[in-house]
């Protein structure tokens, strides 16, 4: 049985902010089923993660494209991989069968043919939806869990700062350290989300960073015996500040640098005399570094949701045509917690 398999292409390399002219809706025929010898997956995608990395992907050039494999440059008019889960409908490898549900790399499209070698496995969804297993189960829930105890190492009571705290690695982050012991901080750029940290997802405070016109005396407002770890997601003028206000052997872990990725010129200028003399540890780090200990954080996320102790923030957009809004939306700060389009029922 053939279908018509949509998916979603770059027109162009994608050297600013995003906008929905920088994409387009393709459409082709797929056959359901291989031919003998084949050891090829045929998989019907369900839940594919939308993350703000893929905007240096899509640049005609980023320095990250040539130090990492998940971060390789993306060609115009060709499909782009992402985490995701799906439903195998055709197997020519023997790991795999029909009607398995599995995670790993899929397209922003409607299916995606994995060929041997590329990365999936079968997912055992332990009783949670499937949608956690993008997120808070998946690679944003290991870059939070690994930068915070393995990065950051920290001690129960120490003071934690969250950019960027609504998103899908912040809310976690914040999740984790305060399950964990810590005072934890979190900046968002609304009023609502302020309010969401410290209601529903349990931060000891926050604040809209919108509202603040010197974001160093904000933070020794919030911190005024200074900060022990500060979880960076936006780079810029808040890793700036937050350097000024670190404790001595202070900690910080560089996840994300959002803020610099459509503007190069709010690139971040802390004060390495600080960094010195305070002896802070700065570490950038990728998921993939800590593939090691994905079953520990399995294990003591899959019991902190049973328990209560952490929540999921999911922003769920539905079909494959909304993917591109759903990507440009990172950027404009609209998505609360974790952004994943819904391809299709399981």
């Amino acid at each position: 049985m053939d279908v018509i398999n949509r998916y979603v292409t770059t027109k162009t390399h994608v050297d600013g902010a995003p906008r929905e002219s920088d994409f387009e809706l393709k459409a082709s025929p797929l056959a359901l089923s291989l031919p003998p010898g084949s050891n090829e997956v045929i998989v019907k995608n369900l839940y594919l993660s939308v993350d703000p990395y893929q905007i240096n992907r899509m640049k005609s050039y980023s320095s990250s494209q040539k130090n990492s494999s998940y971060a390789v440059g993306i060609i115009p008019g060709e499909a782009i991989d992402t985490y995701g889960v799906g439903k195998v409908v055709a197997s020519g490898n023997p790991e795999f069968e029909k009607g398995d549900i599995v995670v790993g790399l899929l397209n922003w499209g409607e299916h995606t043919v994995i060929k041997a070698g590329d990365m999936l496995n079968k997912l055992n969804h332990m009783g949670f939806p499937l949608s956690h297993h993008v997120g808070i189960l998946g690679f944003s829930g290991l870059t939070a869990y690994a930068g915070f105890f393995e990065v950051c190492k920290p001690k129960k009571g120490e003071k934690v700062f969250v950019s960027a705290a609504s998103g899908s690695v912040g809310n976690l982050v914040g999740q984790f350290a305060k399950s964990f012991g810590c005072y934890v901080v979190g900046c968002a750029g609304s009023k609502e989300k302020v309010a969401l940290l410290k209601e529903r997802i349990g931060f000891d405070d926050a604040f809209n960073y919108r509202e603040e016109t010197d974001l160093k005396s904000t933070l020794k407002r919030y911190f005024p015996n200074g900060i022990d770890i500060y979880f960076d997601n936006v780079g810029g003028e808040m890793q700036e500040a937050a350097v000024d206000n670190m404790n001595i052997n202070g900690r910080i872990a560089v996840c994300g640098v959002i803020s610099e990725y459509i503007d190069a010129e709010k690139r971040a200028a802390p004060s390495m005399i600080d960094v010195i003399y305070k002896r802070i540890k700065m570490q950038g780090f990728l998921a993939g570094d800590y593939l090691n200990i994905f079953a520990d954080f399995l294990s003591t996320t899959c019991d902190h949701l049973r328990t209560g102790k952490i929540q999921p923030l999911e922003d769920i957009s539905d079909g494959v045509e909304s993917i591109p809004s759903a990507f440009i939306s990172l950027f404009s700060g609209q998505n609360i917690g974790k952004k994943i389009v819904k391809i299709a029922e399981e």
